[in-house]
């Protein structure tokens, strides 16, 4: 069966159409797959063209895959703060106060498995394979997604803006990495819970990640 060729996008609403096309059909393999698995010619099957044609929208499989981070960092950024929203006015003395927080920050990087997929292969191999300007853009949206969830953390507890940075940039970052030990849909994962001696190397990234950060939290409120 051959590729269906897609005419090509003229106007500037056609290509935003097809770009967005693309960025669907690669989030969707992703999640079906994991980002590692998907190729650039997977992406371009799904939507109907032929690799080449591809490279008119995107530099590479690497940039598709950036903007699909940077997407995730401003909706992820946007849910964590409504969650937040719900604590604020409490006491941030009160020792339950921190436990509270990192579950927020664990349960919704969790509730979007691509995003925390996506959190490990970003520094390892996506802003690599983009241009300079790529990077920057990404770069831009990151930050600010970080600062807008630290603002959020210190209207409920008492952190300096430096430390809710490092609250944030922690729970996304070993949020990246246990999703990755977790495996989670993956044959390995099955071999892990198949294999009573391996029992150790199932990861429950919910509460390894909520304890971990409740025990950084903590240590800067005891400041």
């Amino acid at each position: 069966m051959t590729t269906p060729q897609f005419a090509r996008a003229r106007s500037a609403e056609a290509k935003q159409a097809r770009e967005t096309s693309i960025l669907e059909a690669a989030a969707r393999l992703a999640g079906e797959h994991g980002v590692r698995t998907v190729t650039l010619t997977d992406i371009a099957a799904a939507v109907g063209m032929h690799k080449s044609a591809m490279l008119r929208y995107f530099e590479t499989r690497e940039e598709i895959f950036l903007r699909l981070a940077a997407s995730e960092w401003v909706q992820w950024s946007q849910d964590v703060r409504n969650r937040l929203g719900a604590l604020e006015g409490g006491n941030p003395a009160d020792p339950g106060t921190p436990m509270a927080v990192a579950g927020i920050l664990a349960d919704s990087l969790v509730a979007r498995p691509l995003f925390c997929d996506l959190l490990a292969h970003t520094p390892l191999n996506l802003e690599r394979g983009v241009s300079f300007a790529a990077v920057r853009s990404f770069k831009l949206i990151a930050i600010a997604a970080v600062g807008e969830v630290g603002t959020a953390l210190r209207r409920i507890l008492d952190l300096t803006e430096e430390q809710g940075g490092n609250v944030v940039s922690t729970a996304v970052s070993m949020a990246g990495a246990l999703w990755q030990m977790a495996a989670p849909g993956t044959e390995l994962r099955r071999f892990y819970q198949d294999s009573p001696e391996l029992a150790h190397a199932l990861v429950d990234v919910a509460p390894k990640l909520t304890d971990i950060l409740t025990a950084l939290i903590r240590g800067y409120v005891a400041r």
